[in-house]
């Protein structure tokens, strides 16, 4: 396995207090009837209500924050075909720095239209991985800007663990703490302050069955690549790093898998009792909680739901 740099826990408290001012500290919510239904006492974090609509935001802006003078001159570039472009732009545009994004041309309209309105640069190639990486690497050489990756990024990962912090500051006395898990930025950090805040709390890892890469990797205990996903949880698609492979190997407890199916179920079941809107990703901890309610039985569990960025008029329940 590589080597690089486990964030500490003194790097995750800094990270918390540098960010307070940028973000929205997200409510936590609970649900008399989806505790019913879960056999469980069940603590909602919401990031579908953080800044562009997920808790990329965090990563993002504690990346920008943490630029020297010269690469802010120079710029920030990612490639993205969703939130965390969306973050990444609104972070840069917080600072005064250009913010250069490389989209697909298969990116959610909804989404290239924020990125836009968040005045960054976006540059269109084809929907390859192949073709993404090529174009950055275009974008990097033309402009000098710092690259900073949706997940494989050490102050991205500081960022996304401030999510567990807030809830574990709200309520400490929890059994689990459940989040989903697609390139693994969101998960390494919440496993990372679960671990170093209270150690005797479970942490699971949540992803759809069709897209279960991170599954994989954890049973085989190789890095598995993601290879022709097909899940709605869009948001879910990418592959583990070799850097959060790592750090989920040794402070994830477990990763279960839920159906299509069984997601957009969880995902009614959420629109109708909580009243708020997530995204399919955001509610794939919440269909592994009703799919094995006998792990989950009588236990307080914190779920973090990772955002709220869904087209609404492409649904019909």
């Amino acid at each position: 396995m590589h080597n690089l740099p486990i964030p500490t826990e003194p790097e995750l408290r800094a990270t918390l207090q540098r960010i307070k001012p940028y973000v929205h500290h997200t409510p936590v919510l609970t649900s008399r009837l989806v505790n019913a239904a879960a056999g469980a006492e069940l603590y909602f974090k919401c990031e579908n209500l953080q800044k562009v609509g997920a808790f990329k935001f965090r990563g993002a802006i504690n990346a920008v924050l943490q630029l020297t003078e010269e690469e802010r001159a120079r710029g920030v570039a990612t490639h993205s075909s969703g939130n965390h472009a969306q973050a990444l732009a609104l972070a840069a545009r917080m600072h005064a720095v250009n913010a250069h994004i490389v989209m697909p041309t298969s990116a959610p309209e909804v989404k290239s239209a924020a990125v836009a309105g968040y005045g960054a640069e976006i540059i269109w190639c084809a929907p390859t991985l192949q073709a993404r990486e090529a174009t950055l690497q275009e974008v990097v050489e033309r402009t000098g800007a710092t690259v900073i990756h949706p997940y494989d990024n050490h102050q991205v990962i500081c960022g996304q663990s401030t999510v567990a912090q807030e809830l574990l500051r709200k309520n400490n006395a929890l059994d689990i703490v459940i989040a989903p898990v697609g390139g693994g930025g969101l998960i390494s950090g919440t496993a990372l302050a679960v671990k170093y805040y209270n150690p005797a709390i479970q942490v699971i890892a949540a992803e759809p069955a069709g897209a279960a890469d991170a599954y994989a990797s954890f049973k085989t205990g190789q890095l598995v690549p993601s290879v022709n996903p097909n899940t709605f949880a869009d948001g879910l698609l990418t592959s583990l790093s070799p850097r959060t492979f790592t750090i989920i190997r040794q402070y994830v407890d477990a990763i279960l898998t839920a159906s299509d199916d069984e997601i957009r179920q969880a995902m009614l079941l959420v629109w109708e009792r909580l009243k708020i809107i997530i995204e399919p990703s955001g509610a794939v901890p919440l269909a592994v909680i009703l799919k094995n309610k006998d792990l989950f039985a009588g236990k307080k569990v914190g779920v973090i739901i990772s955002g709220g960025n869904v087209d609404v008029r492409k649904f019909r329940f």
